[in-house]
């Protein structure tokens, strides 16, 4: 068996990556649901990426990376389940036109976490080059079960919120989490290199059991 990459790895991850634009600013997201029952899509972001449209009702534009297709939902197109001590959103919405994965990526059991100094990947669309998709890795300094968060020796870079976490399974790519924030060091009263907070998707296994639960998936 071929041993998987991250390389691989994010050639498998790119045809679920999105890119989330608001009138305030942009992001990234990535597939986590599509219903070829409902036609039902869910998409997987970090909150702050989208809480200013979410609470104004102002549209959302989402471009699926891949085959460079947007939608443009309006309030009334879209529902948005938010965990704001987590920092992350759940985009539900109906898909007409976007050439979607019928499989999902797979994602960490939730009693499972990853190990100190276990190497972890990201990606998503940063400022400094906001029309490619970026790949990013670093290494699991430590998790805080207080917040359910990854802290990584990495960067985050404003337009890469919202986008996958993964590791490298057996087979292929593991969503291990969503990228939030990048926390630098400023003890000396400069800005030196931080962490970079990644949160668990546990919260994303219990709303797709609630949502399939209610029929929407």
């Amino acid at each position: 068996m071929t041993d998987v990459t991250w390389a691989s790895a994010l050639k498998k991850i790119r045809p679920f990556v999105f890119r989330i634009f608001t009138p305030g600013g942009s992001g990234t997201g990535f597939q986590i649901a599509n219903s070829e029952k409902t036609g039902m899509c869910g998409v997987a972001t970090a909150l702050h990426v989208v809480s200013h449209s979410d609470d104004w009702g102002e549209p959302i534009k989402i471009m699926h990376y891949d085959s460079r297709k947007t939608v443009l939902l309006q309030e009334a197109d879209r529902s948005i389940d938010t965990n704001v001590g987590m920092d992350l959103a759940f985009i539900l919405f109906p898909n007409e036109d976007l050439p979607l994965k019928k499989e999902q990526l797979d994602m960490i059991p939730s009693e499972k976490r990853l190990t100190q100094g276990s190497p972890i990947g990201w990606c998503g669309f940063p400022a400094l080059a906001p029309n490619e998709l970026c790949f990013f890795t670093g290494h699991v300094s430590a998790f805080s079960d207080e917040e359910r968060s990854y802290l990584i020796d990495g960067v985050a870079i404003n337009g890469v919120s919202g986008g996958p976490a993964f590791h490298l399974g057996s087979s292929g790519p593991i969503i291990c989490g969503v990228l939030s924030a990048y926390i630098p060091n400023r003890v000396t009263g400069e800005s030196l290199p931080g962490l970079c907070v990644i949160r668990d998707v546990t919260p994303y296994r219990e709303i797709l059991q609630d949502t399939k639960a209610e029929g929407v998936l």
